[in-house]
């Protein structure tokens, strides 16, 4: 399951917002050990006070989903990490936006500014066909 989790390059991120209304949203991410990364780049937005951010403020549980679908169906896999995210503070997030440009060329032509947040692994669980 880490394995697959650490090849996928894109996840999706489920976090909680008002009235408990799930909010899923897919990011680009790095893992490093038990802690996953993700930060708000230069993509268009329609603003950048994202549901995301006020999620994690109020409430830090997430989930984090990478899948594979595949019409011949022995070959499904799917892997979830529960977790606790924060939004790193200045100064807190070099290393992760670093991890970022590793993994995507397109973070190396514009590195993100935006808030980075760091999700802490609390479980990771999985299934293939």
């Amino acid at each position: 399951m880490r394995r697959r989790l650490a090849e996928a390059r894109v996840a999706h991120l489920a976090t909680v917002g008002p009235g408990s209304r799930p909010h899923i949203v897919p990011i680009t991410f790095a893992l490093d050990g038990d802690t996953i990364y993700f930060a708000v780049d230069a993509k268009p937005k329609r603003t950048t006070d994202l549901q995301r951010l006020r999620n994690i403020a109020a409430n830090p549980a997430v989930a984090v989903l990478v899948d594979h679908y595949d019409e011949d169906w022995t070959r499904l896999w799917w892997v979830r990490v529960d977790g606790h995210a924060r939004v790193l503070g200045p100064g807190r997030s070099d290393r992760a936006v670093d991890l970022l440009m590793d993994r995507y060329a397109q973070y190396r032509q514009a590195r993100p500014s935006g808030p980075v947040v760091e999700i802490s692994v609390d479980r990771i669980s999985g299934w293939s066909a």
